[in-house]
């Protein structure tokens, strides 16, 4: 492949003097010795001789416009030459003039069309074709000027084409007279004309809108050329439109693909008959400014890369079809790519009807085509210009759908996809809104969450299991990046900035932990650098729950299994919660009673459904459930105690469980989250444990633990002779009214909610306004590894909900 490039330089790039010199010196600092330039009419010339043709066809006077046309192009001549090189090129515009009033003027001509005031295609090619020559003719002497091997080259010595609805090139025989040209001009850079061709017979062809962009890729690509540079007014393609969004960004790369989905979406830069030539060549194009040639620029290569963020992009006003047809829409569609239509997208809402979005300069050609099918079938069709289009294009689109469909209104038509790009039409007063909504919710870095865990016992090794399993799909259901950075004992920490890998966590642990303090703790989460931080404590230490407030300080969000901060001092829960009303932080405790039943979650949708809550009541130790579901007056209830103790249902110290402080702290935190202003001593609290065994060592306690059983078998034969059965249960009644709060003994009905549990069970139950006479029962395992691990990631999963989607 050749190391020489292709540039092409638009008209804006060759606007005046100042910007034909910036363009020299562009070749001379950017460019090698042989490369190929490709230039456009200078300024407006192009749509001043359009003019002059049109003042002709409307039989007005023509010639004082060529004049003006004229008198520009030796104004350049004067402030860019002088001396012989001045003259000749003045020389050559006399002649080029002459040619132009002779082609035009009816006395000369031999055309009957243009005698009777109409100027023939042909002529009309032929007078347009003069810009480019100009523009052509000038930057080749004015590289020579700086003694520089330039040529100036007309474009219809080189491309042979065929007319049609687009002018079809003939490839092989155009390759061939390029590569002559390139052989017989060595070292000497070619300043091509770009927007023009001819037939076999030497008439005169353009080659369409944007002809010049597409002149240089198809002569990059016969020439297999690896680098076409089209020069613009523009640094090269945006993420989305810099005159609406305000932090639009620069790409630094593009697909092939993407680009040239992007041009046929309308996007100003890019043109999508510029890139075909490229689809079969390894070509790679940049899309840079003239204006500012050091700027960073847009390269758009063959290949894919998905890593890339997408782009948004916009057309203000576009037309909708609505074609009620029974037609298949794949014949529709071709009939129309027959004509060079092709929609911006299309919709088949029924069987007999679809819908088809154009650009506002197709509509009459795509009337005309629908028109004829009207006639071969039962077609018909209406119009409706009050639609915008709003579109993101990438190669990963996929990952982008239901971030954007969660942007549209009712009002919008549903998303189009095809393989790199999502398509909606909104009212047109509603395109500037939603392209602001979709490139920040799409094209901005993903929103990334850290996370720390404090206590990786029995508890917080499971839920890191859970959280390995769930992690991908929990961060690409939130479109986010949510990593592990942190696992803190009482002892020993392993803090990372960046994701620590779930599946290494334990060797990394082994390897790299060290002893930690407050300070260096809240120093490394200072430095992280992610959005937002989530703490879970999954520990029962009162020094980590001392620090809540230090970590809503530093606006970290918590989840918590443990009690102690929902139920400590309500002077300390009130300044917490004051911290969460006061800033955007969220904590979230269901895992702190009830693991994985949702009562606490239950008791808000209750709330928040108008419901008034009467009276809360349960069973909250899966322990004590299960002690009292065993019992049965014929084994002792201490046999029982030490039978648990030995399969691990109780804690090591089974007066942890069995003096109902732990029930106590549930009921408090239920209290206070149904707006009770508690304190943990305003619950009466009758202990299973006497007061005699409650202080002694533990070895004393188990050979002393048959104390508990007579008051216990007292009860049980009591509440029997009754027909009833005995729990050891937390209960707040008349909570409208005269509260009481109390966790012991009751006596219950066999057929109340308490008395039948399996064994190990919570059971809450609920009465309010709406439950009164049959009251929301939630029941089910209360405790364990598994389900309390499950309500951490429950609550987790809800605080990403609450910042990523809310």
């Amino acid at each position: 492949m050749a190391v020489r490039h292709v540039h092409k330089f638009g008209g804006s790039s060759l606007a005046d003097a100042d910007c034909y010199r910036r363009v020299a010196h562009i070749l001379l600092t950017h460019g090698h010795s042989d490369d190929i330039v490709i230039v456009s009419a200078s300024g407006k010339t192009t749509n001043q001789l359009y003019r002059i043709i049109q003042l002709i066809s409307e039989q007005q006077l023509w010639k004082p416009a060529l004049a003006v046309l004229i008198a520009r192009q030796q104004a350049l001549i004067d402030q860019l030459f002088e001396g012989e090189m001045a003259k000749e090129l003045k020389e050559n515009l006399d002649t080029d003039h002459n040619q132009i009033v002779n082609l035009l003027t009816f006395e000369t001509c031999t055309s009957s069309e243009i005698c009777k005031g109409k100027v023939t295609e042909y002529q009309q090619n032929q007078c347009l074709a003069f810009g480019e020559l100009w523009s052509s003719r000038l930057l080749a002497r004015l590289l020579n000027s700086a003694e520089v091997e330039a040529k100036s080259v007309d474009a219809r010595d080189i491309l042979i084409a065929d007319e049609g609805v687009m002018t079809h090139v003939r490839k092989s025989e155009s390759a061939l007279n390029l590569h002559g040209l390139i052989q017989s001009n060595p070292n000497t850079r070619l300043v091509i004309t770009g927007f023009i061709c001819s037939d076999t017979a030497g008439k005169t062809l353009l080659l369409g809108r944007n002809g010049s962009d597409y002149s240089a890729s198809l002569i990059a690509s016969l020439a297999d050329i690896e680098r076409v540079t089209i020069w613009t007014d523009v640094e090269g393609v945006f993420n989305a439109d810099p005159n609406k969004i305000s932090d639009a960004k620069l790409l630094s790369s593009l697909s092939l693909t993407e680009a040239d989905r992007l041009a046929k979406l309308g996007t100003p830069v890019l043109h999508s008959r510029t890139l075909q030539p490229l689809f079969n060549a390894n070509v790679s194009l940049a899309v840079r400014s003239s204006f500012a040639s050091h700027t960073d620029f847009t390269l758009i290569n063959p290949q894919s890369d998905s890593s890339r963020e997408p782009v948004v992009t916009s057309v203000d006003s576009v037309v909708l079809f609505t074609l009620k047809t029974s037609t298949d829409t794949q014949h529709i569609l071709h009939r129309l790519n027959e004509q060079d239509l092709i929609p911006l997208a299309w919709w088949r809402k029924s069987k007999d009807q679809l819908l088809l979005a154009f650009t506002l300069d197709t509509k009459l050609n795509v009337e005309e085509v629908l028109a004829s099918l009207s006639v071969e079938s039962a077609t018909s069709f209406s119009v409706d210009l009050n639609y915008g289009l709003v579109a993101l294009v990438s190669h990963d689109v996929d990952l982008y759908r239901r971030r954007f469909a969660r942007l549209l209104n009712r009002e919008a038509i549903p998303l189009f996809q095809d393989s790199v790009s999502l398509v909606t039409l909104v009212p047109q007063y509603q395109v500037k809104r939603l392209i602001q909504k979709v490139h920040r919710r799409c094209t901005g870095p993903k929103q990334r969450i850290a996370v720390v865990l404090f206590g990786a016992g029995n508890i917080g090794r499971v839920w890191l299991e859970v959280f390995e399993k769930s992690v991908v799909s929990l961060s690409n259901e939130f479109e986010a990046q949510i990593d592990l950075v942190g696992i803190v004992n009482s002892t020993q920490a392993l803090l990372s900035a960046t994701a620590i890998a779930l599946s290494q966590w334990k060797s990394q642990f082994k390897s790299n932990a060290t002893q930690w303090d407050y300070k260096s703790l809240f120093s490394h989460l200072d430095g992280l650098e992610y959005q937002d931080i989530i703490v879970l404590d999954v520990t029962a230490s009162a020094s980590l729950t001392l620090k809540y407030d230090e970590f809503f300080n530093c606006g970290i969000h918590l989840v918590s299994a443990n009690k102690l901060a929902g139920s400590g001092p309500m002077t300390f829960y009130q300044s917490l919660k004051q911290q969460l009303s006061n800033r955007r932080l969220f904590w979230r405790y269901n895992a702190s009673c009830g693991a994985g039943l949702p009562i606490q979650y239950s008791l808000n949708d209750l709330h928040n459904s108008g419901d008034s809550i009467e009276a809360v009541g349960g069973i909250f130790s899966g322990t004590l459930c299960w002690l009292f579901e065993h019992y049965d007056g014929q084994s002792s209830f201490s046999e029982l105690v030490l039978k648990a103790k030995q399969q691990g249902i109780t804690e090591p110290d089974p007066r942890d469980d069995l003096s109902g402080r732990d029930m106590q702290r549930k009921l408090l935190i239920i209290a206070r989250e149904i707006g009770l202003e508690l304190e943990l001593e305003d619950i009466q609290l009758d202990s299973l444990v006497p007061e005699q065994l409650a202080d002694i060592p533990l070895d004393e306690f188990l050979n002393r633990c048959s104390e508990l059983d007579s008051s216990i078998e007292q009860q049980w034969q009591a509440a029997k002779a009754e027909q009833k059965v005995i729990r050891y249960v937390a209960s707040l009644e008349g909570i409208s009214g005269d509260l009481t709060a109390k966790v012991g003994i009751e006596w219950v009905d066999i057929n109340h909610p308490y008395a039948s549990l399996t064994p190990g069970d919570n059971v809450f139950v609920i009465k309010s306004k709406f439950y009164q006479d049959n009251p929301l029962i939630i029941r089910g395992p209360g405790a364990g590894r598994e389900v309390t691990a499950a309500a951490i990631q429950s609550d987790l999963t809800q605080i990403c909900r609450d910042l990523l989607l809310n």
